[in-house]
């Protein structure tokens, strides 16, 4: 099997583009690593490529899931796995595309799935309503405080998950967690922004998904019926709180906007964290012959360790 080039980074840089660059260069097909774009009918508000837009590049796990299920780290992984050796059979290049730093991971990294207990789950998200996601989060701080750092206290879904695997296996949460150590042969490559141009670039996104009529695809998915993951991502949930009559239409563009900003510092936080991210400016006019000299580079054993680039980071993370 050929490296797997994986494409990460904050949303909004342009790891899409690159990403058919790369394929139609290396003779590759797509691989999503995006959560939210495994939903049938969630394309607006993800910047999901249509099928026009995909230039003919093969694009896998795309419009798997329907949007009332819940996506699973551990169904990803099998998925996505199996793909990368249904790809490698036809003798093409994986390029995993997308910012989901969780599942990147489990597609890459040696990643276990310990158990679930429905019953164990159905408690703790009782409690999540009754007493609120920061409470357990404190509760989860107090027994595994690095999984503590790595969950905001408003996700409540892996809050409970991290509880329930404690409380199963008697070992933190954090235990099971991937190290940085790749499973699957890989090349990561990191686009990254100052931050000044990339609020500029989420804004624009923003006003793209309004004039696509992003409303109308909520509308449409609220007929058919929304899980909770799917209800809860930047810019459909604010929608449907515009819907609802919680807030006006103006409110929801500019709740979306900083919404996304802050998904983009997280995501900047995650990958930030990974040394064996090999980091390039989204704005360079040469990105994709920068790009293709690290895969050269890597697919020879020549590659030396990821550089510290400073500049982007230090300023998107202000």
């Amino acid at each position: 099997m050929s490296l797997v080039v994986a494409l990460v980074g904050p949303t909004a840089t342009g790891k899409s583009d690159l990403g058919l660059a790369l394929a139609h260069a290396l003779n590759g097909e797509a691989v999503n690593t995006d959560a939210m774009q495994l939903y049938r009918g969630m394309d607006i508000g993800t910047a999901k490529l249509t099928p026009a837009e995909r230039e003919g590049v093969p694009h896998h796990l795309l419009d798997v899931l329907e949007p009332w299920q819940d996506a699973t780290v551990a169904d990803y992984q099998v998925r996505a796995r199996a793909a990368l050796q249904e790809i490698a059979g036809r003798g093409a290049r994986a390029v995993a595309v997308g910012g989901s730093g969780l599942y990147v991971r489990a597609l890459l990294d040696h990643m276990e799935f310990p158990g679930t207990d429905p019953a164990l789950r159905a408690a703790l998200e009782e409690r999540v309503e009754q007493e609120g996601s920061r409470a357990l989060h404190a509760e989860l701080a107090a027994v595994d405080p690095v999984a503590a750092e790595g969950i905001g206290p408003r996700n409540a879904r892996r809050i409970v998950r991290a509880l329930e695997v404690i409380a199963l296996t008697g070992r933190p949460y954090s235990a099971s967690l991937p190290q940085h150590v790749y499973e699957v042969p890989a090349l990561q490559i990191g686009l990254d922004c100052d931050r000044t141009h990339l609020d500029e670039r989420i804004e624009a996104r923003v006003a793209r998904m309004w004039t696509r009529g992003l409303v109308e695809e909520v509308e449409g998915l609220v007929r058919a019926g929304l899980g909770r993951t799917a209800s809860r991502a930047v810019g459909y949930a604010e929608v449907l709180g515009m819907l609802r009559g919680e807030i006006t239409e103006d409110a929801a563009r500019a709740a979306t906007a900083a919404g996304t900003r802050r998904l983009a510092r997280k995501q900047m936080g995650w990958f930030g964290r990974d040394p064996r991210v090999h980091w390039l400016d989204a704005r360079d006019p040469d990105l994709v012959d920068r790009a293709l000299e690290l895969v050269a580079a890597a697919d020879a054993g020549v590659l030396g360790p990821a550089t510290e680039d400073p500049h982007p980071r230090r300023t998107l993370g202000s």
